[in-house]
């Protein structure tokens, strides 16, 4: 291998990585702001029927698709109680 080609491949590499980086971080940051919006789904779902804690079936498949794409976000555990909280509430039609 001549010192051109290696130039040329470190060349390269630097530059892939100049492009992937911003959209790693973009990613990142999306995946965050819709990790956000599902936990404040399904917390305003569980303040606005705690105090009854009967909840519509509406709210209550909107809940449960809420939660489990935030846990395949990687959201943590703190929505994990009030998950098993709704869980145990009357549904209703």
């Amino acid at each position: 291998m001549t010192l051109s080609t290696v130039t040329l491949i470190v060349t390269e590499i630097v530059t892939l990585i100049g492009v992937a980086v911003p959209v790693i971080v973009w990613a990142a940051r999306i995946v965050e702001g819709v990790r956000c919006q599902l936990r404040a789904d399904m917390l305003n779902i569980y303040y606005k029927c705690k105090e009854t804690r009967r909840i519509r079936q509406y709210e209550a498949e909107h809940f449960e698709k809420c939660y489990h794409a935030y846990k395949a976000l990687r959201g943590n555990s703190f929505i994990d109680e009030i998950y098993k909280k709704v869980h145990r509430w009357d549904v209703i039609s």
